[in-house]
């Protein structure tokens, strides 16, 4: 019997149960935010959000929504925990990562609520594993307020745009400069690495560049290291929106298809380098 078909057992009540007939639509997501231990998750009506960050400077969101799930079922107003980002995804994972023709590896997920360890059934082939993973008190999270009316800059690239750009500009350089202008040169990406200066320009009306939705000229440095955790999400995505407020802050959302074709988000927001004058630019 599937998971989504099986009820609770008698006088059960979940804060949160979920199902998914391939539990490896969940595992890639949060393998794209995988960069720290531990997670917080929020779930609620719409579906689940999966924070991590790093150092007060970096955020990174996945985004699942209710409508991917075969059953999603939120008995509160919100669900928070903080979790151990490491050891689901080794659960969830545990039939192997290999995607063999024909067969996946089916979920439940329950959590009763505060306290009580989150419940992971899998089955894969008539075998049934169960997994309990303690949950913790959640954090208090950074909030970047980045609300669309306070973006100044936003484009939408293809991402293979900017995978290529990965590859060609100094990854040996510290920091990534990025300007967005509503006049030449648009958008350019520049390193500072033991090879010299680099600089990528993508023109407005490239093949590349889907939306082009610029106020003013910005240029900001964010340091390498904190950008890198998001090529993960990057490899996965087919779109990428870069946006910029006023202050600098970047957040660059991801739009990723799963082999259903369901459309899922990861987001990233990335304060910039405060270590740089105008001078420098």
């Amino acid at each position: 019997m599937p998971f989504s078909a099986q009820p609770p057992a008698s006088g059960e009540r979940y804060a949160l149960s979920a199902s998914l007939d391939n539990a490896r639509h969940l595992s890639s997501l949060l393998r794209a935010v995988h960069f720290q231990d531990h997670a917080t998750c929020l779930a609620t009506a719409s579906g689940l959000r999966v924070t991590v960050e790093d150092a007060k400077c970096i955020q990174a969101n996945a985004f699942i929504q209710a409508e991917i799930f075969q059953e999603f079922s939120v008995q509160e107003e919100s669900v928070m925990f903080r979790i151990s980002l490491s050891v689901l995804l080794d659960c969830l994972t545990i039939f192997g990562t290999s995607s063999v023709p024909g067969t996946s590896t089916a979920l439940r997920m329950c959590y009763r609520g505060y306290g009580y360890p989150l419940m992971l059934f899998l089955e894969e082939g008539g075998v049934v594993t169960v997994c309990k993973i303690n949950t913790q008190e959640p954090d208090e999270l950074l909030d970047f307020d980045f609300c669309s009316t306070k973006v100044v800059n936003k484009i939408i690239l293809q991402s293979e745009g900017l995978r290529e750009a990965f590859a060609e500009l100094d990854m040996t350089s510290e920091v990534l400069q990025i300007t967005m202008s509503p006049d030449k040169p648009y958008f350019r990406l520049s390193t500072f690495g033991n090879a010299g200066s680099a600089h990528l320009d993508y023109p407005r009306d490239s093949d590349l560049m889907e939306a082009f939705h610029c106020n003013q000229t910005q240029t900001n440095r964010y340091k390498i290291s904190l950008l890198k955790p998001s090529t993960k999400a990057l490899a996965l995505s087919c779109k990428v929106s870069i946006r910029t407020d006023a202050q600098g802050f970047l957040s660059l959302q991801y739009m990723i298809r799963n082999e259903d074709g369901q459309i899922c988000f990861v987001e990233y927001y990335c304060c910039p380098d405060e270590n740089i004058t105008e001078a420098e630019l």
